[in-house]
């Protein structure tokens, strides 16, 4: 079995410092007004996320656009510069020079403490990487000082926590499967969110599943030799006046099962349970920084295999709470399990609000493409933070209607509701889910588009992106 990297992924550190010593030096660059006047030799644009390498042995070692002073310009900037640096760090020391591992870069007296949020969110994430080798790391950047006002520290430091969520959502997701399976999950979010102060985690096995009735879970689960598990994560400080439910999708590997996926593909569902890896690496996340609001999270963890205890289209399963479910379609397995999941945590936690998080649909994708995600809602306000808390942490999302006149297309037959009806599918995969909310206030996040990238942008790399942490947390924070 391989060895993967060590999870949580390190990030750079940073340092809010004006000190340049023993350190490559980063100057920022803004569109000029005219013409762009040569600096050191070079004709820079200033546009978001350029960057010219200068002459070793000179006073500043790069010149980094910051384009417009956008949100997504100063992340994409700070991105950009991690890159360069360890880029330049790694073919330096190839070559056999020791280079300096700390970069220093002073920004702007008048910069807003947003953009200095955003830029640190580009320089933690940017040189984000996660790799299976036998080969030792490539030297990088170890350290970023960054000289700006002292009282921009805080700022800093909230940056560093969406961060290393976003990251170890990202790590989650790009664990291979042979080395996650849900007990792995569940013991890694036992040893790393549990160790995190104010936030609890329980671990659920199959024979608590069985006992409890969670039909969904186990008839997905059933197909393979690694039996599913229920994620229970609370976090209850005191004097929370709110109480909000995560629930995220734990598909450690997902073959489609009977109606099996084709082989092109296939190995990226490594990344099915993104929506629950953002669950988990939020919640750390919300007890790391203390916000004054109840959350509870459920993560249900299962693998769906193809074998002969495998459940079939045409089976009826019924769920935790009793309602049945007629399957039509193995490989529409993540509403079975959050079925169960959300049946759950209506009876037994009582939430106020639920949000759940999934890779749910092919058809979301189709309709918003690999950088939106779709957001369905039974409550005004609570779509509204959602998108506010989106726009705050740079992850885009769209409102997508629950459309009443395709909720008889969920109505069963030969059960209570119909598993995969057709139809609009992420529409009437959202009508499913909503079944089992007790009618309270819900939202769907649909990121089957936004959870995986095949290249580079802004503070993005290829694989897992950790689509979502960062909103959840900004979402709990509305109601603290």
């Amino acid at each position: 079995m391989p060895t993967v990297p060590s999870v949580p992924t390190p990030l750079v550190e940073l340092e809010v410092s004006g000190d340049n010593r023993r350190a490559l030096v980063a100057e920022l660059v803004a569109p000029p007004d005219g013409d762009p006047v040569p600096r050191y030799g070079v004709r820079a644009t200033g546009a978001a996320g350029e960057v010219h390498t200068l002459p070793a042995g000179g006073a500043v070692q790069w010149l980094v656009g910051t384009g417009s002073g956008s949100s997504a310009d100063w992340r994409g900037a700070g991105a950009a510069l991690v890159r360069a640096a360890n880029e330049y760090i790694a073919a330096e020391s190839d070559a056999g020079a020791r280079p300096a591992r700390t970069v220093a870069v002073t920004l702007p007296d008048d910069v807003p403490a947003e953009a200095v949020g955003d830029f640190a969110l580009g320089l933690l994430l940017g040189g984000y990487r996660f790799v299976v080798t036998g080969e030792p790391d490539k030297p990088g950047c170890r350290t970023i000082r960054l000289g700006t006002r002292p009282e921009h520290a805080a700022v800093v430091a909230r940056a560093a926590e969406l961060a290393a969520a976003t990251a170890f959502a990202r790590d989650l997701a790009n664990t291979p499967s042979n080395i996650k399976d849900p007990a792995w999950l569940a013991d890694t979010a036992v040893r790393v969110a549990g160790a995190v102060p104010g936030l609890d985690v329980t671990v659920r096995d199959e024979q608590w599943l069985t006992t409890q009735g969670f039909g969904g879970v186990l008839a997905v689960g059933g197909g393979s030799v690694s039996p599913p598990r229920l994620i229970e994560l609370t976090y209850r400080p005191r004097g929370a006046r709110h109480h909000l439910l995560l629930v995220g999708k734990g598909i450690t590997f997902d073959t489609g099962g009977l109606s099996v996926k084709p082989a092109d593909g296939m190995h990226l569902m490594r990344t099915d349970m993104s929506g629950g890896a953002a669950v988990i690496a939020a919640m750390r996340a919300i007890a790391a920084l203390g916000l004054k609001v109840r959350v509870s999270a459920l993560v249900p963890a299962a693998e769906n295999h193809v074998s002969g205890s495998a459940y079939r289209p045409g089976d009826v399963v019924r769920h935790y709470g009793g309602i049945t479910t007629e399957v039509t379609n193995t490989d529409a397995e993540g509403r079975m399990v959050m079925a169960d999941a959300l049946a759950y945590g209506v009876r037994r936690l009582r939430p106020d609000t639920i949000v759940d998080v999934a890779t749910l649909t092919g058809a979301m994708k189709i309709a918003l493409g690999v950088r939106t995600a779709g957001l369905f809602a039974t409550d005004d306000d609570l779509a509204k933070r959602i998108e506010r808390a989106g726009e705050q942490v740079g992850e885009a999302w769209w409102r997508m209607p629950l459309l009443d006149a395709h909720a008889d297309d969920v109505r069963g037959e030969l059960a209570d509701v119909r598993q995969a009806p057709g139809g609009p599918g992420g529409i009437t995969a959202a009508l499913f889910l909503r079944e089992f909310t007790g009618g309270l206030p819900w939202a769907h996040l649909d990121i089957a588009g936004p959870a995986r990238a095949d290249r580079s942008y802004a503070d993005v790399v290829p694989g897992g992106t950790g689509f979502a942490a960062r909103t959840l947390v900004e979402l709990a924070a509305s109601y603290a």
